[in-house]
């Protein structure tokens, strides 16, 4: 038993002399969670949007290739940031991003270590939400689409008034998901 005293006065000892930094961590990890999961979900629902957006053969080719080249890009912004850990691009961005760009972006300062870290767990965030955002809509059954359609709606019609209500209801429990990670993660 005396050994679990000594522990419980060692605790007691540091919550006494650390307490207030303890709690600062905790109200800036919440912080940093919040704003980076609200940035993250914005960036995933815009790629996510972006990526199930149809064409097929008959579309003009500016239209195709235009479509096609934004594929490329979220596809490889999504594959590169969800196949590489997250320290590794907080690295990659607060010390290579000013190297490349000739300190034009240089983080500096407690407010710089802020914008970074904003900036890192929001694209990370924002490539697992864009394939959640994606499977949303994927998974909404396409007969909503062809009654959509059978009615006179357009393809934006479509999407904000029967695809994306739906869509997001389906991917509310992964935002949760993401925000608890974010915390574990910040």
């Amino acid at each position: 038993m005396d050994k679990f005293a000594e522990l419980g006065a060692d605790i007691a000892l540091l919550w006494g002399t650390y307490a207030s930094r303890y709690l600062n961590g905790i109200l800036n990890t919440l912080i940093l969670a919040v704003a980076a999961t609200l940035v993250g979900c914005l960036i995933g629902f815009l790629c996510g949007v972006l990526n199930t957006i149809p064409h097929d053969r008959r579309d003009p080719v500016v239209k195709r290739f235009f479509l096609g080249l934004v594929r490329v890009v979220v596809r490889v912004y999504v594959e590169v940031f969800r196949g590489t850990p997250m320290v590794l691009q907080a690295v990659f961005i607060y010390y290579g991003l000013p190297y490349f760009t000739d300190n034009a972006v240089a983080f500096r300062g407690t407010t710089g270590i802020w914008i970074a870290s904003l900036i890192v767990v929001s694209i990370n965030t924002g490539a697992y939400m864009a394939e959640s955002v994606r499977g949303g809509i994927l998974s909404i059954d396409p007969g909503q689409t062809e009654g959509a359609k059978a009615i006179g709606m357009n393809h934006v019609q479509t999407m904000t008034s029967v695809i994306l209500p739906q869509a997001i209801r389906n991917i509310l429990p992964q935002i949760g998901n993401n925000f608890i990670i974010n915390i574990k993660d910040t």
